[in-house]
């Protein structure tokens, strides 16, 4: 039975042929290129407001794994939402905008063994996301001064 009203997605043919039955929905194939195809497709995914909910438990520390046993996503389609989230993100905090109120923080951690101490010493805007500035080093003095060189003309308070 050839169908007009149809076209094959592949090479643009109008001689369609029905093939059978795929997904319980009617299966065509293109004579010319021999492409099987269906005449309408259902769109698969996830609505915006799933992969905002699931964004905003990874923002609050709920962990991905976590996330994944509540609503029954994947970890893997999670994480992949975080990194396109992650692509939408400034690189760097924009140098023109004067913070009103900075916060100063520090963490210790080490690199391989205990013995092998460093300190990250961050500022950030208390009302804005986004780092102001950050350090890494020993905790001494002169490893958060070029931090506080860079902050401190803002004089905004800390």
């Amino acid at each position: 039975m050839k169908r007009l009203d149809l076209q094959c997605p592949d090479c643009g043919g109008t001689h369609i042929r029905k093939n059978g039955h795929r997904q319980a929905k009617q299966n065509y194939i293109c004579v010319n290129c021999k492409r099987q195809f269906l005449d309408q497709y259902d769109l698969r995914g996830y609505s915006d407001d799933v992969k905002r909910l699931c964004l905003k438990m990874y923002v609050n520390g709920m962990g991905v794994r976590g996330i994944s046993r509540v609503t029954e996503i994947s970890h893997v389609t999670i994480l992949n939402w975080i990194e396109q989230a992650g692509e939408n993100l400034p690189d760097s905090y924009d140098p023109k905008q004067i913070p009103q109120v900075g916060e100063l923080d520090e963490l210790e951690t080490f690199v391989g063994k205990k013995q092998n101490k460093i300190w990250i010493w961050t500022a950030v805007d208390h009302f804005a996301p986004g780092i102001l500035g950050w350090a890494v080093g020993d905790h001494s003095a002169d490893t958060f001064r070029p931090l506080w060189n860079t902050i401190a003309f803002w004089q905004c308070y800390f």
